[in-house]
């Protein structure tokens, strides 16, 4: 995890970046994150479900999904593929939605009402001798500590459960 000082702007970005190394080769979990019916499986924090998920990987294509979270509540969201190189790296836009793709204020999910109304995802996928070294950086922006700690639980878990489905094979 890491903080850093916007110039521009004079407020404190919130940044989550976790690094962690898959028991998969590379272009396995590359497929885990780009191929919908494999997301489903990993996708959201510990208890919570991913009913819908609908990608177009392409610069330019949309990633649509739900997660359910154990009560059953709803959290849409939605993203926009800015670069992809397959199976290296991912970068797209992250935003909140409703079930329709419309994008909605963060304050509909419960959260603070200074979260952007776009953050940036990347993700990497470096070879690490037979397995996976995947990096995650999620510029959240100007979100309170205790939702950069929630966000960082969150992909923590979501980690935990694809380790899980790719130990399963």
């Amino acid at each position: 995890m890491a903080i850093r000082q916007s110039s521009k702007k004079e407020r404190v970005e919130q940044v989550v970046v976790i690094t962690r190394v898959f028991d998969a080769p590379r272009e396995l979990v590359f497929k885990a994150w780009t191929e919908p019916e494999r997301l489903m499986r990993w996708w959201g924090p510990k208890g919570f479900t991913t009913p819908f998920c609908k990608t177009d990987l392409r610069v330019g294509g949309v990633i649509h999904y739900c997660m359910r979270s154990p009560e059953g509540r709803d959290f849409w969201g939605k993203g926009v593929y800015r670069e992809i190189v397959e199976p290296e790296r991912i970068v797209c836009t992250d935003f909140f939605v409703d079930e329709k793709g419309n994008p909605v204020p963060a304050t509909h999910y419960g959260m603070s009402p200074s979260w952007p109304a776009e953050m940036l995802v990347t993700v990497t996928f470096a070879e690490h001798g037979g397995k996976t070294k995947l990096t995650l950086r999620h510029d959240l922006g100007p979100v309170p500590d205790s939702e950069r700690d929630m966000c960082q639980q969150g992909w923590s878990e979501s980690f935990d459960k694809l380790a899980e489905y790719l130990a399963k094979g």
